[in-house]
């Protein structure tokens, strides 16, 4: 399987630190986002990640060719911003050959990719994506789903004040490579997933727990969060508390 790291964002919200730092390479417990996507996705065997970029793209291509994955990440370099759909169709050609996960690099997030990549392979009959959900704290500004006794999305609701429950959208997605052929029929260039694509494919959404960790580190006070949550999380993990 491939992946695709979404990592071109300008991470407006974060500045003044990501005036000079791409959000990608935003630091949490001394390591940067994309060096535990990397990680992560390296530990399952993902023959090949696939990295956009575009705001301070050099800082991106120079932490790629200084880590121990190198060999399997191919940097994109975009001319503009294309948004999370956008992209996808750009790089068709070289995705299209199988299923492939979606991620965005500047979140933070762990979680057992093998046992995602057994919920895609027993999705439901009909299902082109199977989306990482998770129960979140602030439903107003995520993407709350609603699901039927199957674990298929029958309701989206992006960023709406008072949405039906805390069951989230992660952004983390393994799609098929029909979703390709959608993005090509909107007829544009920019496209963004949560707002043109996944209303589309209500229904055909299959979904899984994260069972792990995840955080939006986009404003200074979530990156104070993670920082506290993460370092905790991770001694969990290791048996230390």
């Amino acid at each position: 399987m491939k992946a695709f790291l979404l990592a071109a964002g300008l991470g407006t919200r974060l500045r003044p630190l990501t005036d000079s730092v791409p959000k990608c390479l935003v630091q949490v417990c001394g390591r940067p986002l994309l060096g535990y996507w990397l990680d992560l996705l390296a530990a399952d065997d993902i023959d090949r990640i696939l990295v956009n970029s575009f705001y301070l793209s050099q800082q991106v291509q120079d932490f790629v060719a200084a880590s121990a994955h190198r060999d399997r990440v191919e940097l994109l370099p975009e001319p503009r911003l294309l948004g999370t759909g956008g992209t996808l169709l750009r790089h068709r050609a070289r995705l299209e050959s199988g299923a492939f996960l979606v991620a965005h690099a500047d979140n933070l997030a762990h979680f057992d990719v093998s046992a995602f990549r057994r919920a895609h392979e027993q999705r439901p009959h009909g299902a082109e994506i199977t989306m990482l959900t998770f129960q979140t704290d602030q439903p107003s500004s995520c993407g709350i789903v609603e699901l039927d006794v199957h674990g298929v999305v029958i309701g989206f609701h992006e960023k709406v004040p008072n949405p039906p429950g805390r069951l989230a959208n992660a952004a983390v997605y393994i799609m098929q490579p029909s979703v390709l052929e959608f993005l090509a029929s909107l007829g544009g260039e920019v496209i963004d997933l949560s707002t043109q694509v996944l209303p589309h494919y209500i229904g055909r959404i299959f979904t899984h727990p994260l069972g792990g960790y995840l955080r939006d580190i986009g404003t200074p006070n979530a990156l104070l969060a993670a920082e506290r949550e993460f370092s905790a999380y991770l001694r969990r993990q290791a048996g230390l508390q």
